[in-house]
């Protein structure tokens, strides 16, 4: 029997982390390999990503990885992944430089990186493929179609429809989109990020018309936030800074780069002129342009500095002009509060533009109606979205006359079964975890690393080390207790002495019952240790018995 099964391993009720999985038989595609933002509390936490057991359990079935643009959310995992598997890749010239340019950041060898057209019809191991240029908030984006023997596979990608758009490599060409919906359409996959919103997210995430009064009044320098992946919004910016002949100071390196490789590939041109570098910039020019840029709270992190006049570079005027351009993204609330709160103890102007001003580039409620106008699919799975975006789009579908029971709302895992272009189940679960990535890169997929975290912030931790003859297992140093963040434990020495006289007997008591192993005789002095803290205290701090064994010589 013929069966397709569609899932997502990310993306689903929640914003960023997107990783879609279309199996036809026994092959797999996968579509992007994201992440996402944490959630203010998740204490030291840079990003998360998705869980990849199940890819590397079926590995040799894997046949490609489309990464249909090179923002975080669809490939903000690719390293990750890459490490673990090898996958042929395939995607537009610019995600591939980028894609290249981590690959040897990260030292992996070896990748299969396929350029593909944005607008393209090819193979991959005998199953067609078509892949359709949309407009995003970044060059060369793409959506996809999988072929299988009960119809096409659409996944539209982040997009928009915009009449005016005038630049070819953000362009979507609504005709050959009606073509590739003449054919047999098994399921579409649209995003829900902005279905909440009414009419066409155009010409509404323009923002030259929001800016350019305040550029215009501006007596001193203008310092600008944007989002570093939106090269659309800084394509506008750096066009209007041109038209008013202002300077600009791109503060970021890692934006200039890019630029520097849209500009290698064709896709625009900074004015001659407009640049001014790091090198020739001085703090008291006044008819400049300082864009700060950077992916989610980094670039309020950034802005927050220079408020603070901590910038090795950069130091306030009092007739500056602030204008955060970059609406405040989930993850990122905390440090956008920060940031503009200090922005008004300097007095000065600051202009901000809210989402309800400016709205991302994302498929609004009539740009959703259009897709599915032109695809007509026999099944349409929402996607891309938190729970309520997902249902709103479902609702713009049963607007649309697609019947209940060809709607389907997923959760993370859950899988999509299709018989002879029929949906016949979606009871078959994946068990999923969230892997938390901090600094250091570290993978950590049972939430242990991150409790530990909010334990040490609420209720402080205890260390108490023995050491002990490695032959004898008697007792020969300490027991040492150290606290912090729970009590002064001067105050409390009948605790400090209770917590040494707990770790002492279990050790004692493992020897005498011939029964001492290190690992297991630390977790009975912590669980002891635990519950006498929690009676004295009320608290359950962390508890870090260490018992180190030593040889002792003979005399």
């Amino acid at each position: 029997m013929d069966h397709v099964r569609i899932f997502a391993l990310g993306g689903l009720d929640e914003d960023g982390k997107n990783m879609y999985v279309v199996e036809s038989n026994k092959q797999i595609f996968l579509i992007e390999a994201g992440s996402k933002y944490p959630e203010g509390e998740m204490l030291g936490i840079e990003f998360i990503i998705p869980d990849f057991r199940y890819l590397i359990d079926h590995k040799d079935r894997i046949q490609a990885l489309f990464i249909t643009h090179s923002h975080d959310d669809s490939m903000g995992s690719l390293s990750f992944l890459l490490k673990q598997i090898k996958i042929p890749i395939y995607t537009t010239p610019l995600s591939a430089k980028r894609i290249e340019a981590l690959c040897e950041k990260e030292n992996i060898k070896d990748v299969e990186i396929h350029r593909i057209k944005r607008s393209a019809s090819f193979k991959i191991n005998n199953t067609a493929i078509r892949t359709f240029g949309v407009t995003m908030s970044i060059p060369d984006g793409f959506g996809v179609a999988i072929d299988t023997p009960q119809g096409a596979v659409v996944y539209t990608s982040e997009f928009i429809i915009d009449m005016d758009n005038k630049n070819p490599n953000f362009s979507c060409d609504l005709v050959e989109l009606a073509e590739l919906g003449k054919k047999k359409i098994l399921a579409l996959l649209a995003e829900s990020s902005s279905s909440t919103n009414p009419g066409f997210t155009a010409p509404n995430h323009k923002i030259t018309h929001l800016i350019e009064p305040p550029f215009v009044e501006a007596k001193g320098r203008i310092i600008l936030t944007t989002y570093e992946q939106n090269l659309f919004r800084i394509i506008e910016i750096i066009e209007l800074a041109n038209k008013l002949h202002r300077k600009i100071l791109f503060y970021d390196e890692s934006l200039r780069d890019m630029l520097r490789l849209v500009e290698r590939l064709g896709y625009y041109h900074i004015p001659a002129g407009l640049e001014v570098t790091r090198e020739k910039f001085r703090n008291d020019m006044e008819n400049v342009l300082i864009l700060v840029t950077g992916g989610g709270p980094t670039v309020f992190r950034k802005m927050f500095k220079i408020a603070m006049n901590s910038d090795s570079l950069i130091q306030m005027e009092a007739d500056d002009t602030v204008i955060i351009a970059s609406p405040v993204m989930p993850g990122a609330e905390v440090e956008a509060a920060q940031m503009e709160n200090e922005l008004y103890k300097e007095d000065i102007k600051v202009v901000s533009l809210s989402k309800k001003m400016v709205q991302s580039m994302h498929a609004s409620q009539e740009d959703l109606k259009m897709m599915l106008y032109l695809f007509k699919p026999l099944y349409y799975i929402p996607i891309k979205g938190e729970y309520r975006q997902l249902v709103a789009n479902a609702n713009i579908a049963l607007d649309m006359g697609i019947y209940a029971e060809r709607i389907i709302v997923l959760d993370n895992g859950q899988i999509a079964t299709f018989e002879n272009s029929k949906l016949t189940s979606t009871s078959d679960l994946l068990d999923l975890e969230e892997l938390m990535i901090d600094g250091n890169d570290n993978l950590d997929s049972t939430g242990f690393v991150l409790r530990d975290r909010e334990t040490l912030s609420t209720d402080g931790v205890i260390i108490v080390g023995v050491v002990v003859n490695y032959a004898t297992k008697e007792i020969i140093g300490g027991p040492d207790v150290q606290s912090r963040g729970l009590i002064y434990l001067k105050d409390a020495d009948y605790i400090v002495k209770e917590v040494g006289g707990l770790i002492e007997a279990t050790i004692n008591q493992a020897v005498k019952e011939n029964r001492y192993e290190n690992l297991a005789v630390r977790q009975e002095a912590k669980e002891k240790i635990t519950k006498y803290v929690l009676k004295e205290t009320g608290k359950r701090p962390m508890i870090l018995p260490a018992i180190i064994e030593i040889n002792v010589s003979s005399q």
